[in-house]
């Protein structure tokens, strides 16, 4: 059997809160398990350190409320790449409730952790065979927000 890649996402508090409130999001998502270590560790005594398995689009997570240790940082996003921009607004609006909106069509949720909401459609227009296109559409981009799949096109298109 070959080894599985499972990201881990130590918040100093509320991960069970955090991995509800992604699964609620995503399909093919899920809370698989959430247990209390049952040892003392450095984080806190036996019992005081959550550990939460769950699946973002049927993919393993794993999740530690385990006290103060670091802040996420930009190093590490997840992305998540959309159909249409009904999609991409949706997941805008609720995984920046709470959070901080950031250029290019990133975000920082209301727990800290990095993503980026793109529609699928964009890795293609920046990969264009015409520099030109792929140029007019990254220069687009970066003067966004929030990402407009229409404005990309458009841009791509020399509209």
């Amino acid at each position: 059997m070959a080894p599985r890649l499972i990201p881990t996402l130590w918040y100093s508090e509320k991960a069970e809160e955090a991995a509800a409130f992604y699964v609620s999001l995503l399909p093919e998502s899920r809370v698989d398990c959430v247990r209390a270590l049952p040892a003392d560790s450095p984080s806190g005594p036996a019992g005081s350190v959550k550990i939460v398995e769950f699946t973002l689009l049927g993919r393993p997570f794993m999740a530690f409320s385990a006290g103060r240790f670091e802040d996420f940082n930009h190093a590490i996003s997840f992305s998540i790449e959309c159909d249409d921009q009904a999609e991409i607004d949706r997941l805008w609006e609720a995984l920046g409730d709470g959070g901080t909106y950031e250029p290019c069509g990133w975000l920082k949720d209301r727990y800290g952790v990095s993503w980026q909401i793109a529609p699928k459609a964009l890795g293609e227009l920046m990969k264009d065979a015409d520099p030109a296109r792929a140029r007019r559409v990254a220069e687009a981009m970066l003067t966004m927000t929030k990402l407009d799949l229409a404005a990309l096109q458009r841009a791509y298109d020399g509209a």
